[in-house]
């Protein structure tokens, strides 16, 4: 739980940074936090976060 609320926080602020910069406009982050959401209720929801536990696990341990 708390790996994927820090992952929450840093994808937050990265969003943030990118509309502050210009990258990406408010619609476009919109259309991809509503995407992730309804990946989020999908069959590959269980294999994503298995994979991003493993990526967190294999950093920390570095």
């Amino acid at each position: 739980m708390a790996v994927s609320i820090s992952a929450v926080v840093l994808l937050g602020i990265v969003v943030f940074v990118l509309i502050r910069g210009g990258t990406v406009r408010p619609g476009s982050a919109l259309a991809c936090a509503a995407f992730g959401f309804f990946l989020a209720f999908t069959g590959a929801a269980p294999a994503i976060t298995s994979a991003i536990g493993t990526v967190t696990g294999w950093i920390a341990s570095i």
